[in-house]
């Protein structure tokens, strides 16, 4: 039977030596987490100083963030409340400091920047970007003494670059708006689509996609009882823009945009609704598609900007004279095929081609009321049929042809 043995009791020394490593030891991680609260106290603030720095230095616009959000335990940080002001140029205050715009150009709840980690298990370090409730303002301006508009030279790409240390792979809108606005106008024109949703994925590649075109972006949106759907894929590393776009607007009301038509073509309707459909693709700096407006059970009436305007009335009488010449009358449709093709620096319409399609529309065959799928990356030039204006006048095909000599001189 074996005996215990007991360890001789420690002197006190030896006691006090351990209590004082053991109180040291408790200081350390106190001031360790001191340290560490106090940083994530003070990290909103940091961050919030930095996002406003970046924002501040637009040459074009002022921007400013209300509060940020830290998210540690996902990666992530959200800034809440963030205003971009047109700056205005030609005036300034008596600070000397320009002045914005009283309608902010981007204004947006909350925008949620983070790891991705659905990547991130795949081997790759991304971001995602998710933007809740935006809503984007392209105001009219007037500047002082300027007869020219003028080129917006601001980048934006930069700014997300300073926002988000990470590239991102997914990028998403929920619930945004797109207004256009002119308050120089009579009547003023505030049109606008809302409702917008998108998501964006695959934007570095991440999943490793074989595809020539590996990213996709799929939006929605709601325009005046119409909806609007959007599908684009897109190759993110090509040096040109590379993409193969499909878009189609289906049953927008257009009495609902009579003060757009009041303000710039001067009559308005009483009813009618248009269906529009569009195609376009690009690749190796040439781009090619077409805009398909329909428009059914058109109805323009008279719009008396002051009683007994005889010339305001003779105006409006030729437009509906001439819409109901153009309109098929079995489909009750008007409507024309609008291709456009070229470079992005010289883009060209086949003008001959759009009104050999209203006369064919109104008096031979009704256009189809849908896309249809004759453009692609591999095939930029619409190939159906000429029309008979086409033949007589041509339809750009030496422009085409410049074009595409130009690009193979250039590599």
């Amino acid at each position: 039977m074996r005996k215990r043995k007991f360890s001789a009791p420690l002197p006190e020394e030896k006691k006090q030596k351990r209590r004082k490593r053991r109180k040291r030891l408790f200081i350390a991680l106190g001031i360790i987490v001191v340290i560490f609260v106090g940083f994530r106290i003070a990290l909103p603030y940091i961050v919030l100083h930095y996002v406003n720095k970046v924002l501040g230095n637009l040459d074009e616009y002022y921007g400013h963030v209300e509060d940020i959000d830290i998210r540690l335990y996902r990666g992530a940080y959200v800034i809440k409340d963030i205003k971009l002001m047109k700056k205005i140029k030609g005036d300034s205050t008596e600070t000397g400091a320009s002045q914005v715009d009283t309608i902010p150009f981007f204004d947006c709840k909350r925008v949620d920047l983070s790891i991705q980690w659905k990547a991130l298990f795949q081997g790759s370090v991304v971001g995602e970007i998710d933007v809740e409730k935006p809503v984007v303002n392209f105001v009219k301006q007037q500047q002082k003494g300027d007869t020219e508009v003028k080129k917006d030279t601001a980048d934006f790409r930069q700014v997300i670059r300073d926002l988000m240390p990470l590239k991102v792979n997914r990028f998403s809108v929920t619930d945004g708006e797109i207004h256009y606005i002119d308050p120089l106008s009579n009547p003023k024109v505030d049109i606008f689509m809302h409702a917008i949703d998108l998501i964006a994925t695959n934007l570095t590649n991440v999943e490793d996609n074989s595809d020539p075109l590996p990213a996709s972006l799929r939006g929605r949106a709601s325009v005046y009882d119409g909806n609007l759907y959007v599908s684009v894929k897109i190759d993110p590393f090509a040096g040109d823009p590379t993409f193969d776009a499909t878009a189609q607007l289906t049953t927008l009301d257009l009495k609902q945009l009579n003060s757009f038509m009041q303000a710039y073509v001067n009559f308005d309707v009483e009813r009618g609704y248009m269906n529009m459909y569009a195609e376009f693709a690009a690749k190796d700096g040439l781009f090619g598609g077409y805009v398909k407006p329909l428009i059914h059970e058109l109805d323009v009436v008279e719009w008396k900007k002051e009683e007994g305007n005889v010339w305001q009335q003779m105006w409006e009488g030729l437009v509906d004279f001439a819409a109901g010449i153009f309109t098929n009358k079995k489909k009750d449709q008007l409507g024309t095929k609008v291709v456009i093709e070229g470079s992005f620096n010289q883009p060209g319409i086949n003008v001959w081609r759009a009104i050999g399609l209203v006369l064919r529309n109104a008096f031979i065959q009704a256009l189809r009321p849908s896309i249809d799928a004759t453009i692609n990356i591999n095939k930029l030039k619409d190939t159906s049929d000429k029309t008979f204006l086409e033949k007589i006048f041509g339809g750009g095909d030496k422009k085409n042809k410049k074009d595409k000599k130009k690009k193979k001189k250039k590599n």
